[in-house]
């Protein structure tokens, strides 16, 4: 497996991720978001895992004024504004190879090794 974990480190369910990595003795990357998002080849190939863009996004976040331009920008404009604003996704965003997840998803993660 080669595991990477994008996340934040204030993000509960980013630690509980890497936990449960941890605990089972397998490798992972963690990859602060704040510092280094995601390139846009690893988004693409993320959302189009995941049902597409709007499912990356968490719609519940804090920003609601970059939230809501967001949602209602172009949609040929909403990848840029997204990969520059990557605090708006749902974390941790877990990979494995061509496989991801969003969120604290222990159950898709059983079924990688």
């Amino acid at each position: 497996m080669n595991i990477q974990i994008f996340g934040t480190k204030k993000c509960n369910d980013t630690k509980k991720a890497e936990r449960y990595f941890k605990e089972r003795g397998i490798k992972y990357q963690f990859i602060d978001m704040k510092e280094k998002g995601m390139s846009k080849g690893e988004f693409t190939s993320v959302a189009q895992n995941n049902g597409g863009l709007d499912n990356m996004i968490n719609w519940d976040g804090k920003d609601k004024d970059l939230l809501a331009l967001i949602k209602y920008i172009a949609e040929e404009d909403k990848l840029e504004k997204v990969l520059e604003n990557q605090s708006v996704l749902k974390t941790p965003i877990v990979r494995n190879g061509k496989q991801s997840s969003l969120g604290y998803q222990p159950d898709i993660w059983k079924g990688w090794s």
